[in-house]
């Protein structure tokens, strides 16, 4: 049995499990979801998607279905694909195409720190008991109380639970979402639907780069309790920038994941203090910092900060197999 997670192009995820030696396609159909399909047999290509991660048998097919170059590239087709560990696929068609309903759980709010004057920590329970499943970096959409407004937050804990954290900034003044949780408490109830998004962690097999701003650091979070607990080898690089000292959270939790090399560098922008330095994480990217040959990259954080470390890298003829981003994006649409 393997566990098949299947990214959908409006970034739904929905998780299905396959039996004995059952397809991709054979898996979901049996579940309701309704992969694009036509021959089953190899043949028409209808199926196409790519894999993203794990192993599986390509099964027979025709060239004109899926050509040599593409199953060279990870494509495989659907109705042929036999899942030889757990995976992750890209299927090349929506959600409410393959009538995929995204699901929303009732949960009880059981924890509100905060974290700074500006950043809380969210913590809730699933009602019924039941658990909910996500590829770590991804994020849920929560219903703000008393209005018809959803905001989005990553994830920043382990999947398969009946529990969901969250690292929220408090916007001033103007945000729906904020002005509730300043005077939210313990025991109240929140929607919260999900999973959603295509930013998240892939196979970490070479030393990895993570750039986080502000509360972006909520999705590495997630990334690094996981790969904690899968006691991976490879070095990850942490570049965490804040506006102020006291935006610099959840360090501490950091130093809990032993099983993991973490190396940190912490900066603030806003202001000079003692205990981070002053500036941006592009002042990290160089030669002397990073040696490696080729890095695998993640950005989580405004955009001007997305893009100029991209460009930094560039410029400093840093190399790259593989560039994953989520980039903020206005109240309302945000995925932090």
């Amino acid at each position: 049995m393997a566990k098949v997670a299947l990214n959908f192009e409006d970034g739904v995820t929905h998780f299905i499990e396959t039996a004995g030696n059952e397809t991709i396609a054979e898996a979901a159909y049996r579940v309701g979801v309704n992969i694009p399909l036509d021959c089953a047999d190899g043949a028409c290509g209808t199926c196409k998607c790519l894999s993203k991660s794990g192993s599986f048998d390509s099964g027979d097919y025709i060239e004109e279905a899926l050509s040599d170059e593409e199953a060279e590239n990870g494509y495989g087709l659907a109705c042929q694909m036999r899942p030889e560990s757990d995976m992750i696929v890209d299927i090349l068609a929506s959600s409410v195409a393959c009538k995929v309903e995204v699901t929303t759980y009732e949960t009880e709010i059981t924890e509100l720190t905060f974290l700074s004057s500006e950043i809380v920590k969210l913590k809730t329970k699933i009602k019924d008991g039941s658990t909910i499943t996500f590829l770590p970096g991804q994020y849920a959409n929560i219903l703000v109380p008393g209005s018809t407004e959803t905001r989005s937050y990553s994830f920043s804990c382990l999947s398969d639970s009946d529990e969901m954290e969250f690292i929220i900034r408090l916007i001033p003044n103007t945000g729906l979402m904020s002005d509730y949780l300043r005077q939210a408490k313990v025991g109240e109830t929140l929607s919260i639907t999900g999973p959603v998004g295509s930013f998240y962690s892939r196979e970490i097999n070479r030393e990895t780069l993570f750039f986080a701003g502000g509360t972006g650091i909520a999705p590495f979070i997630a990334m690094l309790e996981k790969l904690n607990k899968e006691e991976n080898s490879q070095t990850i690089k942490l570049f965490y920038g804040a506006t102020t000292a006291e935006n610099i959270v959840e360090l501490d939790r950091l130093k809990t994941y032993t099983n993991l090399t973490i190396e940190k560098y912490p900066c603030v922008s806003n202001e000079n203090c003692d205990a981070y330095p002053s500036g941006y994480v592009t002042q990290w990217i160089n030669k002397e910092e990073l040696s490696a040959a080729v890095y695998d990259i993640y950005i989580c954080g405004p955009n001007t900060m997305v893009d100029a470390v991209k460009s930094s890298l560039e410029d400093n003829q840093i190399h790259y197999e593989n560039f994953y981003t989520e980039k903020f994006i206005p109240t309302g649409m945000a995925t932090i």
